[in-house]
């Protein structure tokens, strides 16, 4: 691209440099991607012995434990997610006001607390397998139950808590569905069965796939629950790699492996919009049926949608507070304070720190829109795809360099030790959270922008305002609440995640989901819930943020 456009403007030539905003973005872009680059550079880099050593003995578990996995959350989280959906959108059934937004909550229990939590009820040690033992009077190699601790009790863990982000995008899509296209296949002759499996569902495919990509992205970059399960995928085995080999090329070079598993996510369903072939033809939206079922089949409805929430939210939660109130006194003292004082700290000056770029990257696209911003919005979004694992090797590689190079500079020239400047401190930490949740912040930023007309905007510069008084003096003050929806989106996701802090946290300094992290590894699974349960409450805020989006959603309401 050349730095100036040059324009004619009779025997004048006037030389039009591009805005500050978009160099702005440009740059912000770049550095967003650091990460990303320094993974895929080493796709390059020659292989060490420890590599070969790799490839030969666990390389092909990972590869198929998260093949397995993938399959597994497909079906489960997709049959819950689309079943649900489906029920809560067409259907009126005891308990369905509830649901509606009750299915959402499992969304608030992170895997690796739900899965901390079903060990300490199912283990051989756990309430259960004692009531067992002593009601029949069985030793424990006397009777068969299921290993909770396996590759099937992760994909049942992912699938209680990730069903949601299917359920929330099929039942949007459902509920923006023309009731003439369903009426028109039911006079046709097709029955309730019919019309869903031939019309409904591939009319909302696209969502049902979007939603089970997020819910596959998320299962690639679990830590806590393959970890705890003794399941080796490429996230268990880069931690392996990077603190027990000591191996940072082989640790990248996994990295890089579990981005391809990413990105061909990410090309596939692409791929499966792109060959979609169902488009709605009318534009006349009438109020949804709602069917009121026969009593059998209302219970039976009930079931379904009480079923995932009660074993994906409910169930655990009991026990978490049961857990809490038995270890309070123990537990809740001042170094629960001071945890929970760096997690909501930490949280809030991520959220903060993350609106800074999503509010450059989105209104430079609305206020100099041209396919070189487009660009740049599409790949600073990219670090939400890949998992917390990967970006925490890509940036601390490059600052780790970085620390060394103004270390030695600064003995050789002034005698001083400045330390790890960078990969030793907090700086660190927001700077992976604004590359993983960026594209959080920045879907709300870009929603909340469409809402402000764009007459508005001409008005405001006619008056004489620049874009950035433009921004500041009208576009701000109208999107108050979106900009605090997205804080408050990154903040939850902040607060639960754990690899990319479990890497780049400084010494001595933990977070809540590091703490019951810790204390689940050394099988303190009572002694963890009470941060387990802090993670919990908070998270329920963008549960009550999306249920409501949802509501307002129905178009023609």
């Amino acid at each position: 691209m050349n730095p100036a456009v040059t324009l004619n403007h009779g025997a004048k030539t006037v030389r039009q440099y591009p805005s500050g905003w978009l160099v702005s973005s440009i740059l912000v872009t770049a550095v967003l991607l650091l990460p990303i680059i320094t993974i895929c550079a080493y796709l390059f880099a020659p292989t060490s012995e420890n590599w070969g050593h790799l490839v030969e003995t666990v390389l092909p578990s990972y590869v198929w434990n998260s093949i397995w996995l993938m399959i597994g959350v497909t079906i489960g989280a997709g049959t819950i997610g689309t079943a649900t959906a489906w029920l809560t959108s067409m259907y009126r059934f005891p308990g369905r006001r509830i649901f509606i937004w009750a299915l959402l909550l499992p969304l608030a229990m992170p895997a690796y607390i739900i899965a901390y939590t079903y060990t300490g009820m199912l283990d051989s040690s756990g309430p259960l397998q004692e009531w067992i033992r002593s009601t029949f009077d069985l030793q424990y190699n006397e009777y068969w139950f299921p290993e909770i601790r396996s590759l099937g009790g992760a994909v049942t863990m992912f699938s209680l808590v990730l069903y949601p982000y299917v359920y929330l995008l099929a039942r949007a899509a459902f509920i923006n569905q023309s009731v003439c296209v369903l009426e028109a296949s039911r006079s046709l002759g097709c029955s309730s069965w019919s019309s869903f499996f031939q019309v409904a569902l591939p009319l909302a495919r696209p969502a049902i796939v979007a939603g089970l990509s997020l819910a596959l992205m998320e299962t690639l970059a679990d830590y806590g629950t393959v970890q705890y399960f003794g399941v080796s995928t490429f996230t268990t085995g880069i931690f392996r790699t990077w603190f027990g080999m000591y191996d940072p090329v082989a640790a990248s070079q996994l990295s890089a492996l579990l981005m391809i598993f990413v990105f061909g996510l990410i090309m596939l369903e692409r791929w499966s919009r792109s060959r979609a072939r169902f488009h709605h033809t009318t534009n006349t939206y009438q109020r949804l049926p709602e069917v009121q079922l026969k009593p059998s089949h209302a219970w039976a409805a009930t079931c379904v949608c009480l079923l995932p929430l009660l074993f994906g939210f409910l169930v655990p939660l009991i026990q978490l507070v049961l857990w809490a109130i038995e270890t309070f006194d123990e537990m809740v003292d001042a170094r629960f304070i001071v945890l929970a004082k760096n997690s909501f700290l930490l949280a809030g000056a991520a959220a903060v720190v993350a609106l800074i770029p999503a509010l450059l990257l989105g209104y430079g696209n609305r206020a100099y829109p041209s396919r070189l911003m487009q660009v740049c919005t599409r790949l600073a979004s990219m670090g939400y795809a890949i998992p917390g694992t990967v970006i925490a090797i890509g940036i601390l590689i490059p600052f780790g360099a970085l620390d060394n190079s103004v270390n030695s500079w600064m003995k050789t020239n002034f005698n001083v030790s400045t330390g790890l400047l960078f990969s030793g401190t907090i700086f660190i930490l927001l700077f992976a959270y604004t590359v993983r949740f960026l594209a959080v912040s920045l879907q709300t930023v870009e929603a909340g922008l469409g809402k402000v007309k764009p007459s508005m905007d001409d008005s405001a510069r006619s008056m004489g305002l620049s874009q950035g008084q433009v921004l500041k003096r009208v576009h701000l003050p109208i999107m108050k609440g979106s900009l605090f929806t997205a804080m408050v989106i990154v903040f939850v996701d902040v607060l639960k995640e754990l690899p990319a802090t479990l890497v780049l946290r400084p010494f001595n300094f933990n977070t809540l989901a590091v703490r019951a992290y810790e204390l689940a590894s050394d099988e303190r699974l009572a002694d963890s819930s009470t941060a387990a349960l802090a993670i919990v409450a908070v998270g329920i805020l963008p549960v009550i943020i999306l249920s409501a989006a949802i509501a307002r959603s129905r178009a023609g309401k």
